[in-house]
């Protein structure tokens, strides 16, 4: 790995990648959340770089809740955060992060197959907003 990042930031990334999959999951129409979830779970093993290692062990990640709302709640800010931690460390890590969740949502959406719905469109652009924050 070429950035040197506590367990603790580490944990931040993976629960931001993973928790963005499961958004994602949750924001698809029935029947396809399965195939939503696979598709955008490759993406995450497929990542490069410091961000693909720490992707690559999905340990200690634990989402707490049972609604979509709480999942957000917990991911959304490890989303924005995971992505400042990058950019102090290295300003192309932090790209990699964006493009990789970015790939991911876009897997996501392909799986949907055609325009995405309301409730995904929507997710998308939270997702986009903290990763811009």
């Amino acid at each position: 790995m070429g950035i040197d990042l506590t367990a603790a930031d580490q944990i931040t990334i993976r629960t931001a990648a993973y928790g963005a999959v499961s958004l994602m999951s949750a924001a698809g129409i029935a029947g396809s959340a399965h195939k939503i979830a696979t598709d955008a779970s490759l993406a995450l093993v497929a990542a490069t770089g410091t961000v693909g290692h720490v992707l690559a062990d999905a340990k200690g990640v634990k989402f707490k809740g049972k609604s979509t709302a709480a999942l957000a709640d917990q991911v959304l800010p490890a989303i924005t955060e995971s992505v400042k931690l990058l950019e102090a460390h290295d300003p192309a890590e932090a790209e990699n992060f964006r493009s990789t969740i970015t790939i991911a949502i876009g897997a996501a959406n392909r799986a949907h197959k055609g325009e995405p719905s309301p409730v995904m469109a929507e997710m998308i652009r939270k997702i986009t907003e903290a990763l811009d924050a």
